[in-house]
């Protein structure tokens, strides 16, 4: 065991936030995300069970966004034509300007083009989340 290191973060997960360096991306998937399709050049880690919001802020708890990004972060935007309203985005506003307030811009991705983006992510993990469009892509800063 750890001191101040939030117990939902896995010995592998961990591993890989260490060995991500600046620019690297990671990418939270929902439970329907194709986590082991489009991680087969990345690192797959499982976090069946948990949330992408209790993910997201133990994950940024240790890890910058990239500061010299306008948007650090990215989310898979809604298919046109789908009538769902992503509530969790706004759990992940707040989640996001708790830990940088200053660099916590959001891009709206295509579903299609988020997918393409995952495969040349560092990581992935995939999650149990099952709110839907729950993905999100953090792209890695630097320790100042």
């Amino acid at each position: 065991m750890l001191k101040n290191v939030p117990a939902i973060l896995s010995p592998s997960l961990l591993k890989t936030l260490m060995e991500m360096g600046h620019g690297d991306e990671l990418v939270i998937g929902d439970g329907n995300f194709p986590a082991e399709s489009v991680g087969k050049c990345s690192v797959v880690i499982r976090a069946d069970g948990h949330g992408v919001s209790e993910l997201l802020d133990a994950i940024l708890t240790l890890m910058p966004l990239d500061q010299y990004a306008d948007n650090p972060v990215g989310l898979m935007e809604v298919v046109p034509g789908d009538p769902t309203v992503p509530t969790i985005w706004d759990e992940y506003k707040r989640i996001l300007k708790k830990h940088d307030p200053d660099h916590c811009g959001i891009e709206m991705i295509e579903r299609f083009a988020f997918y393409e983006r995952a495969k040349k992510a560092y990581a992935v993990v995939a999650s149990g989340e099952t709110a839907i469009y729950a993905n999100i892509l953090l792209r890695k800063g630097v320790v100042k």
